[in-house]
């Protein structure tokens, strides 16, 4: 009985819908989350291979890790390089914490799954399209700790495991949950090694899937593409217009995005702020 109590509630809890993504307050949300993150590991506990769960935490904490960890290094970084240091390698380990939930719950359908694909990283060609969301999510949290990690080789010598998740994800569902890979692909091409052309294109073509699949109304593909090409680029023009078009965004058309919106657009602001240290004259 205790155990179907608990399924009942982790199930209810891993459906909680809009409770957090339509909230307009993003610092009451920062505060909440850590409470709702230990309550899914509590009920993991007792249920470990509850899918519903596993979900929740790889997506939960890679959200959080992102959003009121990392976010926050970065703007404290010119003021205190230590505070900004502790945040990073905090960042780290909720993304490595996440990863491991995402891991497991690849692990309810393949055994062994995890040993396996660090042998043999084509061994994610076994999943199926309903494990997109576990792929894409798994490969988020694990590229962005990687990306946290330049003083980490045997981390980011993962780098071929993160691509061959992301790459299935994409395969099985290139437009899952209204271009999401496409989200991630717009940074990912541009670090990605050994693949013939432009890198710039790719990334461009994957910001254009996704602004289409949103019909412009998510504006962390504007700020995904200002951060990655046209700052490469040293375009500031560009990278001017597209954070404008993300503040421009009306972050109540679409409730369910409208914390994902107001974060995002919070960053696109800060950006601006430091355009002089990103486009040296």
């Amino acid at each position: 009985m205790k155990r179907m109590a608990i399924n009942k509630l982790g199930d209810s809890l891993a459906q909680s819908g809009t409770t957090y993504t339509a909230d307009d307050d993003p610092d009451l949300v920062g505060a909440a989350l850590p409470f709702s993150l230990k309550l899914v590991e509590g009920l993991l506990a007792e249920t470990p291979r509850h899918r519903g769960l596993l979900f929740s935490a790889v997506s939960g904490f890679t959200e959080y890790a992102y959003a009121f960890v990392q976010q926050e290094a970065e703007v404290v970084a010119t003021d205190n390089v230590d505070r900004a240091a502790e945040l990073r390698a905090r960042a780290r380990h909720l993304y490595l914490r996440a990863r491991d939930y995402g891991l497991r719950g690849l692990e309810t359908r393949h055994s062994g799954f995890t040993r396996a694909i660090a042998a043999d990283p084509k061994t994610v060609q076994q999943t199926a399209k309903d494990e997109v969301a576990m792929l894409y999510w798994t490969a988020a949290a694990w590229a962005s700790a990687i990306a946290l990690s330049k003083d980490h080789p045997e981390l980011v010598a993962d780098q071929p495991i993160v691509e061959a998740l992301i790459d299935r994800a994409f395969e099985l569902d290139p437009d899952f949950d209204s271009g999401a890979i496409h989200g991630f692909l717009i940074h990912y091409e541009m670090a990605r090694q050994g693949r013939r052309g432009d890198p710039a294109a790719r990334a461009r073509a994957h910001f254009d899937r996704e602004v289409e699949l949103t019909k412009g109304q998510l504006a962390s593909p504007f700020v995904a593409l200002a951060e990655a090409v046209s700052v490469a680029a040293a375009d500031r023009t560009g990278f001017e217009s597209l954070l404008k078009r993300a503040i421009a965004v009306d972050p109540n058309a679409r409730p369910e995005w409208r914390l994902q919106n107001l974060i995002v657009q919070k960053r696109a602001r800060w950006l601006l702020s430091r355009e002089d240290d990103l486009f040296i004259q």
